[in-house]
């Protein structure tokens, strides 16, 4: 027979456990994203979180995870070993919207010069999301850099094209919402861990 100061134990051992499951979790927009990831045998700290919105409507939910917070677009950017951004759709939308959205966001925050160095990872990066035919909601997708093998796509688990070696592009993706010209200004803070 257990005494009381045992079940007292266990019973806090339970709360503590119960908690800590649910802190492994955060929830955007109705979608529930780990507070860490692993990519290329790392572990990657949650950076920051938000939720894209358009004319008052959800669009998607954005978690950025880095290997040590960062609370600067350059600390970002500059940012070495690997990380990953995982983007949760919280509406319908075609493939070609979400590559034609996300070109329209590079272009907005990289000048010619820089484009061109990554001409065929811009066309090649739409060209994975032509093979999305039409996302759903609650569908993610997950953006990798790893080291020496480049940007690495994955769209429900499953690869979504060949990956993209250079880092500067991987860049030019985060400056859609790390730029100067952020596609959303209230969700850059929110990737920094700022709000």
């Amino acid at each position: 027979m257990m005494t009381k100061q045992a079940l007292r134990w266990i019973s806090g051992l339970t709360v503590a456990l119960a908690m800590g499951g649910s802190a492994q979790a955060i929830e955007v927009g109705g979608l529930k994203f780990d507070d860490g990831a692993k990519v290329a045998g790392k572990d990657l700290k949650l950076n920051g979180a938000g939720m894209r919105t358009r004319f008052g409507f959800k669009v998607y939910a954005l978690v950025l995870y880095l290997p040590e917070k960062k609370d600067t677009p350059a600390g970002v950017l500059e940012s070495s070993g690997p990380r990953r951004f995982s983007l949760g759709l919280l509406r319908e939308v075609t493939g070609d919207e979400l590559g034609q959205a996300f070109i329209a966001g590079i272009t907005a925050n990289t000048d010619k010069a820089e484009r061109s160095k990554f001409v065929n990872q811009l066309a090649q990066f739409g060209e994975a999301f032509v093979n999305i035919p039409q996302g759903k909601k609650g569908d993610i997708i997950t953006v990798d850099w790893v080291p020496d093998t480049g940007t690495v796509m994955t769209y429900n688990g499953k690869p979504l094209g060949d990956p993209m070696k250079d880092i500067a592009f991987y860049n030019a993706v985060l400056k859609i919402w790390l730029g100067e010209k952020p596609v959303d200004s209230t969700l850059k803070p929110q990737l920094l861990g700022k709000s």
